[in-house]
């Protein structure tokens, strides 16, 4: 009897990737592989790449090398946003077997057979206007919470964004399938779902392969807030103008949705806004913290901000500085701005050196910090619910509070998938909480 091969995968990026990532491995365990870790020996290695920033793309290639030193006779395969808008740069790399695009990564195990390398890497990749059909994903077993996609690609323009080059347009999952896939995500004994997507507030778009909204993102949730077994549903990045105040006031109220919210800023000057072609003013971002805070003032909110991009003068830093420093939020996503082809900012006027980049960077990095410090600490004194992870990290068990608040405790392997009540006491030298139970 032949031995059964193994493959292994490797996901950079975003959590919708996680989703995908895992719903490709359950197809290679339909054709007869086991899954290993990707630092174990495989027959197959399985790259899902990420091209949001440059520094996405420079670690595809020490990635390929980690896989050969495993395993040099091992086929390798790339695919993801970069394989969709990089084909033949990632095919040129060596050792790499297979690139596959946005629609072909979900038939993947159609492209192999024998697993024996290529002379050199082939390309299988659509145009992307042909990526107009959905394919549903979730994550089960890579982590304690599992990612639930619920919309993928996106109809905005950001002049800075090359995800609707990578993903193609907007378009949903119908709502019973995302309402099954939950269900089966709840069967697992999974205690937390997050919801997924390139744009999720547009969700509803393209749900029966058209351009209307068949149903709303609010619809969504409100369904979803049934599902029995999910103890907890956690919302990922969603667009300020999608995020509409009756979502934000049944959040407050529901079953299982926490609150804690991701929204993306980029820059706290409206005119760097009107470069970046967002569909919204600072304006109504502060709106909507101030309704955040109005229904749930304990509620934790992280914001993506940009920095660097074509035109950032020292002036329109600083405004984006002291708009957020001002403003009640938890903690910061911070992108250095990095020129990506094909985007209109890459041939803006106004580029900023990348020294300052980085300087700038930094300062709202730390700037974050105290954000996050400050959230933690409005948090000490107050009783919440953590649910546990299952890692051992250093001799500590690791978790997060419904409204994200990070804690820390010594290894106790029974506490792992668990929730539990908790009094937050104090906040330790690594910016972690640690807590009696109550």
């Amino acid at each position: 009897m032949n031995p059964r091969k193994k493959v292994a995968f490797y996901t950079l990026g975003c959590k919708l990737n996680f989703s995908e990532t895992s719903t490709i491995a359950r197809s290679f365990n339909d054709e007869g592989f086991d899954r290993v870790n990707f630092s174990e020996k495989a027959d197959m290695y399985v790259i899902n790449t990420c091209s949001v920033t440059e520094n996405a793309d420079r670690r595809f290639k020490d990635i390929v090398k980690q896989a050969q030193k495993v395993n040099s006779d091992a086929f390798i395969a790339a695919v993801g946003c970069y394989a969709q808008l990089k084909p033949q740069e990632l095919a040129d790399v060596n050792g790499v077997d297979l690139v596959l695009g946005a629609t072909e990564k979900f038939r993947i195990t159609d492209y192999i057979n024998d697993l024996a390398k290529n002379d050199f890497g082939k390309v299988h990749s659509c145009e992307i206007k042909d990526a107009d059909f959905y394919v549903g994903s979730y994550s089960i077993g890579d982590r304690t919470r599992a990612f639930l996609k619920i919309q993928d690609g996106c109809d905005y323009v950001c002049t800075f964004c090359t995800i609707p080059l990578a993903r193609g347009i907007s378009r949903s999952e119908v709502l019973d399938k995302v309402l099954l896939n939950a269900k089966k995500i709840s069967d697992q004994g999974i205690k937390e779902i997050v919801l997924t997507g390139v744009n999720i507030g547009d969700y509803g778009k393209g749900e029966f392969g058209n351009k209307k909204h068949q149903h709303t993102f609010l619809e969504l949730i409100q369904e979803l807030d049934n599902i029995d077994g999910i103890e907890r549903i956690r919302i990922s990045s969603i667009e300020p103008n999608l995020l509409k105040n009756e979502t934000i006031q049944f959040v407050s109220s529901s079953k299982a949705f926490v609150p804690h919210f991701h929204i993306p800023l980029q820059s706290g000057s409206n005119k760097l806004l009107r470069l970046m072609k967002r569909r919204y003013k600072r304006e109504l971002y502060v709106e909507k913290v101030n309704e955040i805070k109005k229904y749930m003032p304990d509620a934790c909110i992280g914001v993506d901000v940009i920095i660097g991009f074509p035109g950032e003068t020292d002036e329109l830093f600083l405004e984006t500085y002291h708009f957020l420093n001002e403003l009640d939020i938890s903690y910061l996503h911070v992108f250095t701005y990095s020129e990506r082809e094909n985007t209109p900012a890459a041939s803006m006027d106004g580029v900023v050196p990348l020294n300052v980049r980085k300087k700038r960077s930094k300062m709202l990095r730390g700037l974050s910090v105290k954000k996050r410090r400050s959230f933690y600490e409005s948090q000490l004194n107050t009783v919440h619910t953590v649910l546990f992870e299952g890692e051992n990290k250093k001799g500590y068990i690791l978790g997060f509070t419904e409204n994200y608040v990070k804690i820390k405790q010594p290894w106790n392997p029974g506490l792992i998938n668990t929730t539990r009540e908790v009094l937050l006491t104090e906040i330790d030298d690594d910016g972690m909480v640690r807590f009696e139970f109550t």
